[in-house]
């Protein structure tokens, strides 16, 4: 009998060593299919690949201490910051290196998107992101999970403990102060 995601990460929460051997091919593929999404929308020659992005945050993942995990939204939304944060880490490190180089650009999926806006700069997405937190870190937070997990209303709403109704006003409006600051 296979046991659900939530279960398992709820034992692996308890110290199940053999819950998070049960737990690691289930989620680790929509990790990985979540990593190949983000770095489809990178620039072609970006040199962080789905494998290493995916293995980075999945190795932070098993090293997170004292989470109580609720739920299978709730660890996607963990993975889904710890990816962001890889992602922005990577793009820092590369601008740094190259001093006043291209910046590493993200087209926008649908979630977020513009349609037929250029790509926008991932740095520019995280500095716009940290202050929509100090205004609403609510409407962030959705962003967040929506944009760089692209978790669905309904799972964006449990993570969060709201109604799919707020996270669908929430996104509407947070999208539009993203388009104003972002510059699109």
């Amino acid at each position: 009998m296979t046991r659900n995601i939530t279960h398992l990460l709820k034992e692996w929460g308890e110290g199940d060593q053999q819950a998070l051997d049960e737990l690691t091919p289930l989620v680790y593929e929509e990790l990985r299919q979540q990593a190949a999404r983000y770095l489809r929308k990178e620039r072609p020659n970006h040199s962080l690949q789905a494998t290493a992005l995916i293995n980075e945050a999945f190795l932070r993942l098993i090293d997170v201490k004292d989470v109580q995990w609720q739920n299978r939204a709730h660890f996607f939304a963990i993975a889904a910051n710890l990816m962001r944060r890889i992602l922005v880490d990577h793009a820092r490190r590369r601008d740094a290196e190259k001093r006043g180089g291209s910046q590493v650009c993200l087209t926008l999926d649908e979630g977020l998107a513009w349609a037929n806006e250029p790509d926008v700069d991932l740095l520019a997405i995280d500095e716009a992101l940290d202050r929509l937190a100090l205004i609403d870190e609510q409407q962030a937070r959705i962003v967040e999970l929506r944009f760089f997990s692209g978790l669905t209303v309904d799972e964006t709403a449990t993570a969060l403990g709201i109604s799919p109704k707020t996270v669908k006003r929430d996104w509407s409006v947070a999208r539009a102060w993203l388009k104003r600051e972002i510059g699109g």
